[in-house]
């Protein structure tokens, strides 16, 4: 037995996500001989390009807040909205562990979260938080403490950063996006600190100032660096080994040579899902069928989705999808996710037939959902219009458009795909659209939302309508008119930030075969198993944060098991 093995160890983590670094950080603190292996040349998977925020019910921070949380009214709201086919024990674990986790990660690492007034996104439902509080945003970290591998670790989003390269805080967005009196004095300290981060600066673009998903990835390999937990980059799982039923080891490529690996205590799949695989989405995800406009990174191609399967794993929801509207400029690998935009005043989308056919401030998870199910079922919401005029394009960025930047200024691939008319009716026919249809549609909003009310859909009377509308604007802070020439459009996608359907697990987050039984040694969190969500989105942060926390209970149920 021993003669076929390259070398021991008691926790392998595939996947150098959040949610891998943290449940290695968890084995390695109880004891174990932890490895972890990520296929790409660069670290933290999509977690490090996301915004970092992390939804935990009942924590110590939102207690200190003034937030008065319970797990059943989490549990009540979660339950509501996931899918039928997620156990119970399943979101129960998570509800009653998240915070746990959240205590046990401040206490090991230099990370520090902070409880945000952010609202869940469907808080009229019962046991939702319109006052938010449950959504926690980590504070920036210092990279410099990475030494050279803050070179590795991944950039943030073009839609999480500045300029594609200076990092921001989240309440530094407020401040760029509505740009209040000495804002450029922000900016220019910024540019600052970064441009002067010298003689680093002369070799590298990174921004050592982590924030957002930078902070999290950052400050989690922080603390494995101190305690000399190896990550292997570029090397690939290529199969699980099984005995007897159990899994007792893996097959690694590193190097371009094949190694196996005997694990004594389990593996721990961290590996993301499968937003890049084009085959696996044809065959699992008719809605959202289109790789090139995942969020998620290149390496998302759902290995250790397939390999698990072929030890007989069952999958579940596998047609499944963070979904979301997305910006996309010709020749980048991904869309580029759309948040704040949609919910700014002066701004509809509309399909190709020129008609508004959502609230288009509702949450990025319903809004892609609702883009998705109509181009499916009619074949015009790709590209859905994002139609805005001057004073929206003066004042708030389109995606890749950004304000105060005249049109002539813009990147190329912005300008290739923005549509410009002196009327309605012009800007119709730049984007193909019946300018009659248009020039109805806008004036029947106009009139409206001159009142601050949108009875076609409801816009901006949500309590995550508002969040990202303009304060500014009264009386409500996500209408205004759009009646100042010119009018631009910007195409938007229906897409995706990853998918979430994958392997079936349980409350400790043991992978399950297709009778229910849990395949011994082997683990599963984040993208790579099957969420506790379902289908639904109920707040920023439902993707990290269940990773996170079933990281850890995978972890600490790997590393107490008996092992002959």
């Amino acid at each position: 037995m021993t003669g076929k093995w390259d070398r021991e160890i008691d926790v392998l983590v595939v996947g150098s996500g959040a949610g891998g670094l943290l449940s290695a950080l968890v084995a390695a603190t109880e004891g174990a001989e932890t490895l972890i292996i990520e296929k790409a040349a660069l670290w933290g998977g999509t977690s490090a390009t996301s915004g970092g925020g992390i939804w935990i019910p009942k924590s110590d921070q939102a207690a200190a807040a003034g937030f008065d949380d319970s797990f059943e009214d989490a549990f009540t709201y979660v339950r509501g909205l996931s899918a039928a086919d997620v156990p119970d024990a399943n979101i129960r674990a998570f509800v009653e562990n998240a915070s746990v986790m959240l205590r046990w990660m401040t206490q090991h690492t230099g990370i520090s979260y902070e409880a945000h007034p952010y609202p869940d996104y469907h808080a009229e439902n019962p046991g939702g938080s319109p006052t938010g509080f449950r959504t926690h945003m980590p504070l920036p970290v210092d990279g410099s403490a990475l030494g050279k591998d803050v070179r590795t670790l991944r950039f943030a989003s073009p839609a999480a950063s500045l300029f594609g390269y200076l990092n921001w805080h989240f309440d530094e967005t407020y401040i760029m996006l509505f740009r209040p009196k000495g804002w450029w004095i922000s900016l220019a300290k910024s540019l600052a600190r970064y441009w002067l981060d010298l003689p680093f600066r002369l070799t590298s673009r990174k921004d050592r100032r982590l924030t957002l998903g930078n902070a999290l990835s950052g400050g989690l390999r922080i603390a494995l660096n101190e305690r000399k937990i190896p990550i292997h980059l570029g090397t690939s799982l290529e199969e699980l080994v099984a005995e007897n039923g159990n899994v007792v080891g893996a097959r690694i490529r590193r190097n371009g040579k094949i190694e196996s690996i005997r694990v004594r205590k389990g593996v721990i799949l961290a590996a993301g899902g499968f937003d890049k695989n084009q085959a696996m989405r044809d065959a699992n995800s008719p809605l959202y069928p289109r790789a090139w406009l995942s969020g998620g990174v290149g390496e998302n191609t759902g290995d250790a989705i397939t390999l698990a399967s072929r030890l007989g794993a069952a999958t579940r929801n596998m047609q499944s999808a963070w979904a979301a509207p997305m910006f996309h400029l010709p020749g980048e690998p991904g869309g580029r996710l759309s948040t704040i935009e949609r919910a700014l005043p002066g701004s509809i989308m509309v399909a190709q037939d020129g008609r508004r056919y959502m609230n288009e401030a509702a949450s990025y998870h319903i809004c892609g959902q609702t883009m998705a199910r109509r181009q499916a079922e009619i074949g015009d919401a790709a590209p859905t219009w994002f139609i805005f005029d001057h004073r929206y394009r003066h004042l708030y960025p389109a995606g890749p458009l950004l304000p105060l930047l005249p049109d002539w200024a813009q990147n190329r691939r912005v300008r290739s795909v923005m549509k410009k008319g002196r009327t309605i009716a012009e800007l119709a026919r730049a984007i193909g659209v019946d300018p009659a249809v248009l020039t109805d549609t806008v004036k029947r909003f106009n009139t409206f939302a001159a009142e601050g009310i949108d009875p076609d859909f409801n816009r901006g009377e949500a309590a995550y309508d508002k969040m990202y509308g303009d304060p500014r604007v009264t009386p409500n802070p996500s209408l205004r008119p759009i009646d100042e020439a010119p009018f631009y459009a910007m195409p938007m996608f229906p897409g995706d930030i990853g998918t979430n359907g994958g392997l079936v697990t349980d409350e400790q987050a043991r992978v399950l075969d297709q009778s229910g039984t849990a395949i011994t040694g082997l683990y599963a969190i984040g993208n790579s198993a099957a969420s506790v969500m379902g289908e639904s989105y109920p707040g920023a942060g439902v993707t990290i944060g269940p990773a996170l926390t079933f990281g850890m209970l995978a972890a600490r149920h790997a590393t107490k098991r008996n092992v002959s």
